[in-house]
């Protein structure tokens, strides 16, 4: 049999699955060994056992300055930055996505625009944020927006004049008017698209996310990690890390369960 016809079995499956974040922590930990054999104060790649006990401390020890406990705190506040901002983004794509998908005025005015947009670097318009709307909330999640929704539009638009023409038609012929062909034709089969979109954009989110809370901010994940860099804390920024990665694969996970329970007709669960 062709390998290209083999599927592993479960176990297998699992196995295959782990196997490369065994081989990234093998490898990381035979670096550290070394490392630490011949300097026993070397802080570039601490032990395992070091960043265990690291966040262990930074999950339960409260600050003895404010009485928090800082991690929880920083990952409240940049879940709520990166909340409101992927979910305006996610809002304006879909409402844009629509209208430039369906009707061709809108189309020929704001597509070229929207494409021109979104090559512009988002990181590169930061200071431009920072001026006009300050070093508050606004400027963090304006960033989060202006980075991720000329995507969203993109996509949704172009998933909206993939759908066939042959419905358009068919619901004209029985009197639906644009509004009702954009909410019953089109937004159902656009939904499934937007969540999976929203998934791609959430990379990009974070990115965005922490570069904000690194350059002005006094709180979050971004400017925990970046403050503490000065030190050479690798233990703590190691920590940092992982979670915001655990963060974001949980995020995820959350929004691929949402397409598979609420659009399983869509082929979400494929």
């Amino acid at each position: 049999m062709r390998l290209i016809n083999r599927r592993p079995g479960p176990a297998l499956r699992a196995f295959l699955a782990l196997l490369p974040f065994l081989a990234v922590f093998a490898v990381y930990a035979v670096a550290s060994d070394i490392r630490l054999t011949e300097n026993p104060s070397d802080r570039l790649l601490p032990a395992p056992s070091t960043i265990v006990e690291t966040a262990a401390r930074l999950f339960t020890e409260p600050d003895r300055r404010s009485g928090r406990i800082l991690l929880w705190h920083d990952t409240a506040i940049s879940l709520q930055r990166l909340a409101l901002g992927v979910g305006i983004a996610a809002l304006s794509g879909l409402v844009f996505g629509l209208a430039i998908g369906l009707l061709p005025h809108v189309r020929a005015a704001l597509g070229g625009f929207v494409a021109v947009v979104s090559m512009i670097p988002p990181l590169a318009i930061l200071p431009i944020l920072f001026i006009a709307f300050g070093l508050g909330e606004l400027s963090k999640v304006m960033l989060i927006i202006l980075g991720i929704t000329p995507f969203l539009i993109r996509d949704l638009s172009q998933r909206v004049a993939e759908i066939p023409t042959e419905q358009i038609v068919k619901a004209q012929t029985l009197g639906a008017s644009s509004a009702v062909i954009a909410l019953r034709v089109a937004l159902p089969q656009v939904l499934p698209r937007l969540v999976q979109s929203v998934r791609l954009s959430l990379g990009p989110a974070w990115l965005f996310l922490i570069a904000a809370e690194a350059i002005a901010s006094d709180l979050g994940l971004g400017y925990r990690i970046f403050l503490v860099r000065r030190y050479l804390a690798m233990d703590v920024i190691l920590t940092y890390v992982l979670w915001i990665t655990l963060l974001a694969f949980a995020l995820d996970w959350a929004l691929r369960a949402l397409s598979r329970r609420a659009f399983p007709w869509a082929g979400a669960a494929a």
